[in-house]
């Protein structure tokens, strides 16, 4: 492990620990923290390519236990509202469509490693939900995207990915994301509830600059539990919390949203050097959908997403890839 990889690491989980540990001793029943254990994976795809994986650990606070500056600026920015606070590190891989050569093809997405530690604000309200988020990290092999893929490939005796040893260079990453959820009840049908869940997010930083906006339709029973299932960015995503009093709900869902990237470093190479790049894709469509249970106060979901092209000369066919995300109250 780097050593930027390893300040990171420790960095989050300084902070993680301790105030897990105060905000579940302070927590009320059906108030509790949040442990979200999350998996994003191309397996359907036949082969690695593009956005092949991601990973995410995250623990969301009890309603309330957010240190008072970070309660003020939300109230600020969002009005009234209940409040949680967020920690989490999520590591998302990327490679090129034919991963068994080396040098990779150049007019190929290049190999990519992204590794972010996470600090987010969310605020809901009954019909909207608000949520901001700094991401701090690194681009480049001290995100260990070789050593988690060939590691795993080695694990289940498959091919390792070849070209690994081209990916971006080191680079830190700053990242600013701003989501907001609308909830619209649409009514019911018989016993089950209908809502569609609009929603808004722009990001801004080193790692990406684009505008997300789309839209969720749900039908099932205990809709109110949260704001839709939970996805990693870029994706349209409910986010990882919600109410964790709940002894039973689910949903099934399908949603689609548009994405206008203006800049993004894992297609485009870095900035101020000549490393692998390609031409993004101004615009970027995405169709989602699946099912999410809650049963004691545990949420599992499942999500599948179909994209559009992300740059120009993509391959491959239509991408498509899985997220399955686990939370536990503790």
């Amino acid at each position: 492990m780097t050593e930027t990889t390893s300040i990171l690491c420790a960095l989050v989980a300084a902070v993680l620990v301790p105030l897990a540990g105060a905000a579940h001793a302070a927590s009320p029943p059906g108030n509790d923290g949040i442990l979200t254990v999350r998996l994003e994976n191309d397996a359907l795809n036949g082969t690695d390519r593009y956005y092949t994986a991601g990973q995410h650990i995250g623990w969301t606070g009890p309603v309330g236990s957010v240190p008072g500056p970070l309660a003020q600026l939300g109230h600020w920015l969002w009005g009234e509202g209940s409040q949680r606070v967020g920690l989490g590190l999520t590591q998302l891989l990327f490679t090129p469509l034919d991963t068994q050569i080396a040098p990779p093809n150049p007019r190929d997405r290049p190999y990519a490693g992204l590794l972010l530690g996470g600090l987010s604000l969310i605020q809901d309200t009954p019909v909207r939900r608000d949520a901001l988020e700094l991401d701090l990290g690194v681009i480049g092999p001290a995100a260990l995207g070789e050593q988690v893929q060939n590691g795993f490939h080695h694990l289940i005796g498959d091919t390792p990915n070849r070209g690994w040893h081209e990916q971006l260079p080191d680079q830190p990453v700053v990242e600013l994301m701003a989501r907001r959820i609308w909830r619209v009840r649409l009514g019911t049908v018989g016993p089950l509830g209908v809502d569609v869940l609009p929603q808004l997010a722009v990001a801004a930083g080193t790692w990406r600059v684009a505008a997300t906006t789309g839209a969720v339709l749900r039908i099932g029973q205990g809709l109110g539990v949260d704001f839709g299932a939970p996805m990693n960015q870029p994706g349209m995503s409910g986010e990882d919390a919600y109410a964790t009093g709940h002894r039973f709900a689910w949903y099934v869902f399908v949603g689609g949203n548009g994405q206008a990237v203006a800049w993004d470093e894992t297609l485009q190479g870095e900035p101020f050097r000549t490393t692998a790049h390609v031409s993004a894709r101004p615009v970027v469509g995405e169709f989602d959908a699946g099912v999410a249970v809650i049963i004691d106060g545990m949420r599992a979901s499942f999500t599948h997403a179909v994209q559009t092209t992300t740059f120009r000369g993509e391959k491959g066919g239509v991408f498509q890839f899985d997220s399955v995300s686990l939370s536990i109250p503790f």
